[in-house]
């Protein structure tokens, strides 16, 4: 039965990230908690000699946190040109840098496209190295949902409080665009893809098929009645309506004022009140509305989810901090998160595909 266990355990890539990041030491940090891998089997992408290089100097540092040693850990070894490592530098995120983190990526994507493994754990990624090295795309997303052929992608925020236990989940409509460029790029059309991604992953990841969303208006106020913008009178109201007849199992509110709409779920991280029936998911519709929230209730464990993808993949919740580079102060409890929820997520379409048989 043990080994059968062991066989049935989630098997997880967990890529480095930028080598000049903090993504090595979040990694070997988190994989030093056993409690970490012991419900799956987890492989490092990445280079083998530059995790060892950042094991060694972490180890130099003050830092009183234990650290996995690379050399007790399953590393799916991906060397680059030499004159690509020879010019990465801790704390430097560069054009090397960039096409090191890159080709991590591409290595996990195609490994677990072949279903050797369930899903991937990304390391944080700077989009100004992959734009050095030549790689233009908004995130790690964008490459996930290309290299797999997903029409359909979102970009889930998911964090368990650790004061009560709820669990907050954050879609944004729209991602990295400027902020001018939100009311031209928001449409009915795209909310009804985000909507349908948002239900399918509620039921599909989390066994939620009668759940409450809550959507956030654009404007101030939701637009005052037209006062202080025109979109929620115009289409946002009469599309949250329709949704409402398509969707007789949901319960949908909306649209909500963005500066009240975050209140409730505060009150449920924190438990200073009592709240009935907060939402099972929030749907912002841009970056900052979403994400301001978020991480400001859970900067340290929140998880990007992204959803659309044939596979699971999570990612902590923070960047690159090359500015702690090499110090051994960085946090990782994002990156524990990360790892833990991705678990939960493969077992829980795992039980729901066996339910299906």
């Amino acid at each position: 039965m043990e080994n059968l266990g062991k066989i049935n355990r989630p098997r997880l890539l967990v890529t480095l990230g930028d080598p000049a990041g903090i993504g090595s030491e979040v990694i070997l940090k988190a994989l030093a908690d056993p409690e970490v891998s012991k419900n799956c089997s987890l492989t490092v992408v990445g280079s083998r000699e530059l995790l060892l290089e950042a094991y060694q100097k972490l180890n130099l540092t003050k830092n009183s946190e234990p650290l996995a040693n690379p050399a007790d850990l399953s590393i799916l070894d991906v060397e680059a040109e030499s004159n690509i490592e020879d010019n990465i530098a801790t704390a430097i995120g560069n054009k090397a840098s960039g096409a090191a983190s890159f080709a991590y990526m591409e290595k996990a994507i195609a490994c677990t496209l072949t279903g050797e493994y369930d899903g991937i754990v990304t390391g944080p990624i700077s989009k100004a190295a992959w734009k050095a090295a030549g790689y233009n795309y908004p995130g790690q997303t964008e490459l996930l949902a290309e290299k797999s052929g997903a029409k359909r992608v979102g970009m889930l925020f998911v964090a368990r409080s650790p004061h009560t236990d709820w669990t907050l989940r954050s879609l944004l409509a729209t991602t990295h665009i400027p902020l001018c460029e939100v009311p031209r790029v928001l449409t009915p059309q795209l909310l009804t893809e985000k909507l349908e991604l948002l239900v399918e992953c509620l039921e599909k990841d989390f066994g939620l098929n009668k759940a409450r969303i809550a959507i956030a208006g654009l404007n101030p106020h939701s637009g005052e009645q037209g006062q202080l913008g025109h979109e929620e009178q115009d289409w946002l109201i009469p599309w949250i309506e329709q949704q409402r007849q398509n969707h007789p199992n949901l319960q949908l509110h909306g649209p909500i004022p963005p500066d009240t709409m975050w209140v409730k779920p505060g009150q449920a991280w924190y438990g200073n009140a009592k709240i009935e029936n907060p939402a099972d998911a929030y749907l912002a519709l841009y970056h900052d509305q979403g994400l301001i929230p978020v991480k400001l209730m859970a900067f340290d464990r929140a998880v990007n989810t992204s959803i659309g993808l044939p596979f699971i993949r999570t990612s902590p919740d923070h960047g690159t901090a090359f500015d702690i580079a090499g110090k051994g102060i960085a946090d990782a409890t994002s990156m524990k998160a990360a790892i833990q929820l991705a678990v939960e997520l493969v077992n829980q379409r795992s039980n729901q595909q066996k339910s299906k048989l």
